[in-house]
């Protein structure tokens, strides 16, 4: 399923723009709603939780696929190997379990699905061994959790910037290199979650396979002077088949006549890395995103493509019988940041100069070389 064309189209003609007047109206009363809501806890109208431990957000401004997921896990990853105890928290979207808070992973092992859990929780336990991932609507109550179970210095929010329940010490956002803002406008007239204004809230914007638009970059300098910028990659690392095995390289692809399989918000961002290894895509299935598949979903695939790619997120819900005998392999994506040991430093740092009247402390900083 693709995003409406207007959602990234910034310049329209005086009958489009006649014919999108009442998607104007529809997002002047959203943006205005949801400016409301953040307002009241902004004003102490409503009052947030405050964790007796560190909570960083890692979220995105705009409807869609934005690297925020994978950015969680990097982040909450690098945290960890820095002697911090670390928890990632997901809402969970689209899943069928009914428990309050849900440990998908402890650490070690892991105790949930993707029908229970949804995919993207079980996307984070995969890209971060050794983190706890933990699933619910309230992220306050997820974040008691991580505190009292895991012992938690750090909680690590996918997707937490408009969840205004759960206070937060750190706010960073992820923006798509290529999509960016989009039309800047608040859904359903673009994709945006809120009006622009909010992004001078974020602590830091990463921008991911960058760069940004030259308006959005602008923007960000007009709204935003103060928020420390990092940069960002999705890289692919490998193929596997999906029911398991080696890791073969991502240049086993080149010259390969494939289809794409996928139920994301970004399909033609999938699409792009395949086509970037060499491959020829002959046919896709798209799907909404956060499909729920089945197996009828999966006939006939040895029809249209000898190769079919799906990504990691779409893979956590496909059965392998269900494929029958078409050949189905997974695309590996992993982030690469750019700077990474200041990236850390600096939000450890931040971290530490939070006020200290709570309970999880974080490590030392380590002594400067110089």
């Amino acid at each position: 399923m693709r995003s409406p064309g207007w959602f990234d189209a910034r310049e329209l003609g005086p009958f489009q723009r006649l014919a999108l007047l009442p998607l104007d109206l529809l997002s002047l009363f959203y943006g205005a709603g949801a400016s409301a809501h953040r307002a009241a806890y902004a004003r102490g109208l409503l009052q947030p939780t405050r964790l007796s431990c560190r909570v960083v957000s890692v979220g995105n401004p705009v409807v869609g696929g934005s690297g925020k997921t994978p950015m969680a896990a990097w982040l909450a990853m690098a945290l960890h190997r820095r002697g911090n105890r670390v928890v990632l928290a997901s809402r969970g979207y689209g899943r069928r379990g009914r428990e309050p808070v849900e440990v998908v992973s402890d650490g070690r092992f892991l105790t949930s699905r993707a029908e229970a859990a949804g995919d993207e929780p079980i996307l984070l336990a995969a890209h971060a061994p050794g983190v706890p991932v933990l699933v619910g609507a309230n992220r306050d109550l997820v974040g008691m959790r991580a505190v009292s179970a895991f012992g938690a210095q750090i909680l690590v929010l996918d997707d937490g910037f408009h969840h205004h329940r759960l206070a937060r010490d750190l706010d960073l956002l992820c923006l798509d290199g290529k999509a960016g803002l989009g039309n800047r406008r608040v859904i359903p007239r673009g994709p945006l979650r809120e009006f622009p204004s909010v992004l001078r809230l974020a602590d830091a914007v990463f921008v991911i396979d960058g760069p940004l638009h030259q308006a959005d970059e602008a923007l960000l300098e007009r709204v935003a002077p103060a928020a420390s910028r990092f940069e960002a990659r999705r890289l692919a690392v490998g193929v596997r088949k999906l029911a398991g095995g080696e890791l073969a390289p991502p240049g086993s692809l080149e010259g390969l006549e494939v289809g794409l399989l996928s139920g994301i918000a970004r399909p033609d961002s999938f699409r792009r890395s395949v086509e970037s290894l060499g491959a020829r895509v002959i046919c896709e299935r798209r799907f909404p995103d956060h499909h729920r598949y089945r197996e009828r979903d999966l006939r006939s695939l040895e029809r249209g493509a000898p190769v079919w790619l799906t990504t990691e997120k779409d893979a956590v819900k496909i059965v392998p019988s269900w494929v029958g005998g078409a050949d189905l392999r997974v695309l590996v994506i992993e982030i690469a940041v750019e700077d990474a040991e200041r990236l850390c430093e600096w939000i450890e740092d931040r971290l530490r100069k939070q006020p200290i009247d709570r309970d999880a402390a974080l490590p030392p900083a380590a002594p400067s070389s110089g």
